[in-house]
């Protein structure tokens, strides 16, 4: 192992098995630890959130941890700190609490993703400012801190600000990664104004009454990322598939970068899972369907080796794909296919699947409540994997199925084109619909259907699947020079 001769603090909303709304949960569980084969001492911030299990995780407090000031524009709040190491790793990970913020209210959530968002501004700012104040009391200093999507955008701007004539500070560079830039972080900004310096209200992002704080990370880092260089591209170059951004990002120049993701095949291996009911291999492949029959039974239905089962694993929004589902839902329960939704999200799409279930009980099921079990289940179990997403950065849950012989059916946005080869004839992983139409979709899904009924040739693309390297080697040694470089 190199020399860990720097060292990085990463910072997120979210990090898997604590609390997991999307993939860069699954992200933040794995990419740390790949940085540290690479020479890197690693370390994370985030919330605690009340629905965390501080004895499920084995959640301790810190004696000098607690009671550390968090100075807002005209008052003062208390933080206290718990830690625990990142399962299977070493990884300190540390929790910011304070009773009033994270007790009883739910995760962030900003304008744009509806739901309950009030209170989370003031929990932002709560939450940014205590990641650095945090790091002078535990006196650990890191050469980089690592902010993740749009949760933690207000670091690199607080770095550069309120904390620039900081000693602890000044050589400290800040990354930014986008994992979904159409998740921005969008506020009014009258609460920001109340309990910001003036200098650091100043510097954020806004386009008229409305804070970005997706766009001030991407303002303020020394470097930003994405998980793909196809999604790079796009965001940077097309202002639809920006959500606005582009131009921003485009002005970063040789400053952005894509690297693709990888997956930690530790936690995500059909030979050692301990969440899933029956473990295979490429050695024993047909143990897998033992995996359908459990899945099936658990959702309620009926189990036949002949019929390929679908599945869906997304929120259920517009973007990842929900509403090309929805526009899809008759012709699919047509095909001779049983399908899985899991997912929950905007009512006006899981209604309608809702109701299907209801009224066709032996082709579809909807489960709505996640969690680890039942996702390593579906992923082990499903035939399928239906990605409609309108643009995926990268993602990672392709790479998971693939490696459990689980075949994606996936549109061309972002990084899917740089993970899922196209089968044509002996050779290719997966399929790919260019055009975002129900027409292509069910086109796509009726091509991998056709080929599922010859089953030496699905057998052949299962154990192809299964012996893809996703993991995150390749993309970790790519990282480690962004960082390397960065540092001089």
């Amino acid at each position: 192992m190199a020399r860990r001769n720097f060292k990085v603090l990463y910072v997120s909303g979210e990090v898997s098995p604590f609390i997991r709304v999307s993939s860069l949960a699954d992200y933040m569980a794995s990419f740390p630890q790949a940085l540290e084969e690479e020479g890197f001492e690693a370390r994370i911030m985030m919330p605690k959130y009340g629905i965390i299990n501080d004895r499920k995780f084995r959640l301790h407090d810190v004696l000098r941890l607690s009671d550390i000031e968090v100075s807002l524009k005209e008052k003062s709040d208390m933080l206290h700190v718990k830690v625990t190491a990142l399962p299977s790793s070493k990884i300190q990970t540390y929790f910011l609490y304070n009773e009033k913020y994270f007790k009883r209210s739910g995760l962030f959530s900003d304008i744009s993703l509806g739901g309950d968002h009030k209170g989370s501004a003031e929990k932002l700012i709560f939450f940014s400012i205590g990641v650095l104040e945090t790091l002078v009391r535990l006196g650990w200093q890191p050469d980089i801190i690592h902010c993740h999507d749009w949760h933690a955008g207000m670091v690199p701007l607080l770095v550069k600000t309120k904390y620039a004539q900081h000693e602890f500070f000044k050589k400290v560079k800040v990354v930014q990664t986008i994992h979904n830039v159409y998740r921005q972080g969008i506020f009014q900004s009258k609460v920001f104004q109340k309990f910001l310096p003036e200098e650091v209200f100043d510097g954020l992002e806004k386009q008229g009454e409305e804070v970005n704080l997706l766009a001030t990370g991407i303002r303020y880092a020394d470097l930003v990322t994405t998980t793909s260089k196809s999604y790079a591209h796009d965001i940077s170059h097309d202002p639809e598939l920006s959500f606005g951004l582009d131009k921003l990002l485009l002005g970063r120049g040789e400053s952005f970068h894509g690297i693709l993701n990888g997956m930690d095949t530790r936690q995500w291996h059909t030979s050692s899972d301990k969440l899933i009911k029956k473990r295979y291999s490429t050695e024993q492949p047909e143990i897998k369907v033992e995996n359908k029959k459990v899945l099936l039974e658990e959702v309620g239905l009926p189990f036949s080796e002949q019929i390929p089962l679908v599945g869906y694993i997304a929120n259920l929004d517009a973007i990842q794909g929900a509403q090309l589902l929805k526009e899809s839902l008759d012709k699919l329960l047509e095909l001779d296919i049983q399908l899985l939704i899991f997912g929950s999200g905007d009512k006006e799409y899981e209604q309608p699947f809702i109701d299907a279930a209801a009224e066709y009980p032996e082709k579809i099921a909807i489960r709505s409540e996640f969690s680890d079990a039942f996702y390593h289940q579906m992923i082990a179990g499903l035939d399928i994997l239906l990605m409609p997403s309108r643009i995926e950065a990268c993602g990672m849950i392709q790479m998971f199925a693939m490696n459990y012989g689980t075949v994606p059916v996936a549109y061309a946005g972002g990084g899917i084109v740089e993970t899922i080869e196209e089968v044509k004839g002996d050779e290719g992983t997966g399929f790919i619909f260019t055009e975002y139409t129900p027409e292509a979709l069910l086109s796509s899904l009726q091509t991998a259907t056709a080929l599922f009924e010859d089953r030496e040739r699905w057998d052949r693309l299962v154990l192809e699947d299964m012996g893809r390297d996703f993991s995150w080697k390749a993309s970790a040694e790519e990282c480690s020079e962004l960082y390397r470089h960065l540092l001089g």
